[in-house]
């Protein structure tokens, strides 16, 4: 097998995992943020019930 052909194969294997770890990384960034909005609602309308 020549350089070129690894080379090719390496960049081919390389670029898929990039996608896949990019995608993952959408995924469990927009979940993230998802929560936080969530739980800062929550936070929000719930200080009404504080009393000091």
């Amino acid at each position: 097998m020549g350089m070129e052909e690894k080379t090719y194969k390496t960049m081919g294997g390389s670029g898929a995992l990039n996608i896949t770890i990019g995608v993952v990384t959408l995924v469990v960034g927009v979940a993230a943020g998802v929560l936080l909005i969530i739980s800062g609602a929550k936070l929000l309308a719930g200080r009404n019930k504080i009393l000091f």
